[in-house]
């Protein structure tokens, strides 16, 4: 994960006199997926830092269970055209996809729970709770699944305002029975039944065993009880005839929909279950990172924030926990006081850059080179390298150094003829993400969090 962007966002002057509009400071421009953001995010990055597997999880919408609302069932068949018709089948909600349906919810200990009934779109109004890998019902007579729990590290590295991370808990998992039936629902009543609880009723399709019982009062079918779940459906249906056999004699029209449960059964594998199609990234810049070489900036603020996958150091697979993405000039003697921000000029070569952070201690000027003018193309409208031991001067500061012709490291930093090029080698590896803000000021004592969603 990168930071950049320590200059404002602007109109800037690009080297052929032509100007580009990159918003402002207080709104920049939402970034293009081309080829050329791709390119212009290593001009001006400041540094990028390892994701490690512990920074990841799936994770999920964040749901949390509020009392008086009416929460979309799980059923496996929505968007689909609904039986007897042309409409579709939609959710409560309106919801045409199982993703965007409302069918689980979060409690206030931070367990997760699949609804599968809903007291016929009713509200809901008792909280689910416990762990049992058995369909939970509450006093609204809702049904619910347990799925997983938050963990402590899970809440406080991955819950947010919007999401929650996604697990799936093993003993669920084991529990689950793969093409067993738990819930049916009445799509249409029927009438002229005999009213009464007609058990045995057989669960016909592709699975086995599967059985429930029917209840008739007023002539219509009012209540469908699965009272053997069977196995290995992957569809199903309760037919008129059987409720009929099984002694409602003259019931007629009556239809059922036999609602199929995922691959492996309710739990299996809650993140393929609950739509974890979504990946979150939880990185924090600590300070100046100083525990990783102190590659990260506090001397000024960035603007963007990016995610690179695969980069490359110094031609190789980058490995380092953190890399510096400035350009760096050791000074000798006694240089001025350069200043964040400002143009630099190296008169002889016509080299052209700005201010990233100016370190006094170790005579260190980091700088970046940008396409624009004053930023790091020169009078010609060329990149031109500052190299030698040419004067560098700010052009606010009116400050002066020369840069040093030696060979060395310094504070973490390897000089090569008095310069360092970026720890990260420019337009390597796959920038994946993109997102222009406004500036964040750092300091020493001060950590940023940044937690990206990526949706696959």
């Amino acid at each position: 994960m990168g930071l950049g962007r320590p200059q404002a966002f602007a109109t800037s002057t690009r080297g052929d006199s032509r100007t580009e509009d990159e918003g402002t400071d207080s709104a920049p421009l939402t970034p293009i997926d081309d080829i050329q953001t791709e390119f212009f995010t290593f001009d001006d990055l400041l540094a990028a830092k390892k994701i490690a597997s512990s920074d990841t999880t799936f994770c999920i919408p964040r749901r949390d269970w509020v009392t008086g609302t009416t929460y979309d069932i799980y059923r496996h068949d929505y968007g689909n055209r609904v039986t007897g018709g042309s409409t579709t089948q939609a959710a409560n909600s309106g919801a045409t996809n199982l993703y965007d349906a409302t069918f689980f919810v979060m409690n206030s200990s931070f367990q997760v729970y699949k609804c599968l009934d809903n007291d016929g779109d009713t509200a809901s109004t008792v909280a689910p709770s416990g762990t049992s890998t058995s369909i939970l019902s509450t006093g609204d007579d809702y049904k619910w699944k347990y799925m997983y729990s938050l963990t402590a590290a899970q809440r406080s590295n991955f819950l947010s305002t919007d999401f929650m991370p996604v697990a799936t808990d093993s003993t669920v998992s084991a529990a689950a029975t793969d093409g067993a039936v738990n819930i049916c629902r009445i799509k249409t009543a029927g009438s002229g039944g005999a009213n009464g609880t007609h058990t045995s009723v057989a669960i016909r399709g592709d699975g086995s065993s599967g059985a429930a019982s029917v209840t008739v009062a007023g002539g219509a079918v009012t209540a469908v009880a699965v009272t053997t779940p069977g196995t290995g459906y992957t569809y199903g249906y309760i037919r008129n005839a059987d409720i009929v056999t099984a002694g409602a004699t003259s019931l007629s029209g009556s239809e059922v929909d036999v609602i199929i449960e995922p691959k492996g059964g309710h739990g299996y594998n809650a993140v393929e279950e609950l739509g974890g199609f979504f990946v979150m990234l939880n990185v924090n810049f600590e300070g100046t990172e100083s525990a990783n070489s102190g590659d990260v900036t506090v001397a000024n603020d960035f603007r963007r924030v990016c995610l690179i996958r695969d980069p490359e150091s110094s031609g190789s697979a980058a490995s380092a926990s953190t890399l510096r993405g400035t350009k760096a000039v050791l000074l000798t003697g006694t240089p001025g006081s350069f200043v964040v921000d400002e143009e630099i000029n190296q008169a002889t070569t016509g080299a052209v850059g700005k201010v990233v952070e100016y370190d006094a201690t170790n005579k260190l000027l980091y700088f970046i080179q940008t396409r624009f003018n004053d930023e790091g193309v020169d009078s010609n409208g060329n990149a031109t390298a500052f190299s030698g031991t040419n004067v560098i001067t700010g052009q606010g500061s009116s400050a002066t150094g020369t840069p040093s012709s030696s060979t060395s490291t310094v504070n973490n930093v390897v000089i090569a003829s008095g310069y360092s090029v970026p720890e990260i080698d420019a337009d390597s590896g796959d920038v994946i993400y993109i997102e222009n803000r406004t500036k964040i000021t750092r300091a020493a004592d001060q950590t940023e969090n940044v937690k990206l969603i990526v949706e696959f």
